[in-house]
């Protein structure tokens, strides 16, 4: 089972992806977190991958799919995954389209996680990441990329009728719930 978690920058995508791994069994590949790690040990892609970051843009399409393709090679992809953060351009979705047809697989459903704009900014303002655009003008930034940038990889998804919007709002539990029962 391969799921896509989806929504806005703070709608508790992570958060989410770490119950329904527990629960299903599932590998959970999140490019944030990959992302971080190369920041956090200064590889060359944590270099590039901060500076683009800092700039509240999004990392090239090349780079993330080259990236998650890479990773997906590992044999603990081999029974399904979540999918959280990734994919977040319509180029990078049809590009893990064919990477998955490749393996004799498919995206079984996205989960969107929907949540107010004034609660996200809140959420993200309150977890203290430590991110250079954790202010109210960075987080807005950030929800305007993901607006034009990756919103339309929703579009794509609806018209194979595999999106699932979900309530993101309520305790981190009630959200589960919901999500166990759309999966």
């Amino acid at each position: 089972m391969n799921i896509i978690l989806f929504g806005p920058p703070g709608a508790g995508k992570g958060t989410q992806a770490e119950y329904i791994v527990n629960h299903f069994g599932l590998a959970h590949l999140s490019t944030g977190n990959m992302f971080r790690s190369a920041i956090q040990n200064k590889t060359s892609l944590g270099i590039k991958v901060k500076s683009i970051l800092d700039a509240g843009e999004l990392v090239s399409d090349d780079v993330v799919v080259d990236l998650v393709q890479e990773e997906t090679t590992k044999d603990m992809y081999l029974a399904g995954c979540v999918f959280d953060g990734f994919p977040r351009t319509v180029a990078q979705a049809e590009s893990f389209d064919h990477m998955l047809a490749n393996k004799n697989t498919a995206v079984d459903a996205l989960i969107s996680l929907v949540v107010p704009e004034e609660e996200l900014i809140n959420r993200i303002l309150s977890r203290g990441q430590g991110r250079s655009d954790d202010t109210v003008v960075g987080v807005k930034n950030r929800l305007t990329v993901y607006e034009n940038e990756t919103k339309p990889v929703l579009d794509y998804y609806e018209k194979q009728g595999l999106v699932n919007f979900i309530d993101g709002t309520g305790s981190v539990e009630s959200v589960f719930e919901r999500i166990k029962n759309v999966i």
